[in-house]
């Protein structure tokens, strides 16, 4: 064989590789009768405040379009987890959701490639949300929102400090668990795309820095956390941002 015939079979070659993948994946993929059996094992042990999560995440939008009704508002912009008892996961292609990380199933069952697993654990017992004292909030006065962050949907306290100028959202006498757990990022990819700057997020306890986060405009949604003494205290987030017009987007939950 000429040497100069090399390179045009190499890439013949490589050209049927791609075909024959091409056509694996897709006969591989499960169709619209496995989704909807998967479906149909979700609904038959399904309990009325169980989450529903789906893997890979660019599943999800054929996850609801099977299960979505089961999936309210609430649930879908949630802040994270933790507060479910059991967890129901639709998956594909050998895939598992950030929400069951570490989770071992308690049935698990495959309809022709979409696997449904159930998971079970003691819930975080919460004691006070944020966002259900939005109202009683001193200092800046944040909006409540249903935002995209990192292109996902969170309900979220909203508020947009000036740059350099730290804004103060105080909570009097805020009931604590034990821990204090939240998230924080950056809402609206449009204003993400144009300004790349991040925000930052401290919270203090009776004047104390308990916890921080800094977010970026590729974090999402970035978790911060502090033990605390349970009881009633003053709560306060101080939000900051380096650049104008930066949507900051926080939420915050006291667990036992």
């Amino acid at each position: 064989m000429p040497i100069a015939a090399a390179p045009a079979l190499l890439l013949l070659a490589i050209a049927l590789w791609e075909v024959w993948a091409a056509r694996h994946d897709a006969s591989a993929a499960p169709d619209d009768a496995a989704w909807h059996a998967a479906a149909q094992a979700v609904r038959a042990g399904y309990q009325p405040g169980d989450l529903i999560v789906f893997a890979p995440d660019w599943a999800d939008p054929i996850g609801r379009w099977q299960l979505g009704d089961l999936i309210p508002i609430a649930m879908a912009a949630r802040m994270d987890a933790a507060r479910y008892g059991r967890i129901w996961e639709v998956a594909i292609r050998g895939a598992r959701a950030p929400e069951t990380a570490g989770l071992t199933p308690v049935a698990s069952e495959d309809h022709a490639g979409v696997t449904v697993r159930r998971f079970e654990r003691a819930p975080a017992i919460v004691v006070a949300d944020v966002l259900d004292r939005a109202a009683t909030a001193t200092g800046a006065r944040p909006s409540v929102e249903l935002a995209e962050v990192g292109f996902a949907p969170h309900r979220c306290l909203q508020i947009s400090p000036a740059p350099g100028a730290p804004l103060r959202v105080g909570f009097p006498a805020f009931p604590l668990g034990r821990e204090l757990v939240g998230y924080v990022g950056i809402a609206d990819v449009f204003t993400r795309r144009d300004v790349r700057s991040p925000v930052r997020i401290e919270v203090e306890l009776a004047g104390k820095v308990i916890a921080s986060a800094t977010a970026g405009v590729d974090d999402g949604w970035v978790r911060f956390a502090a033990a605390t003494p349970p009881g009633p205290a003053e709560l306060t987030f101080v939000a900051t941002a380096a650049a104008a017009n930066r949507k900051l987007c926080f939420a915050a939950e006291a667990r036992q």
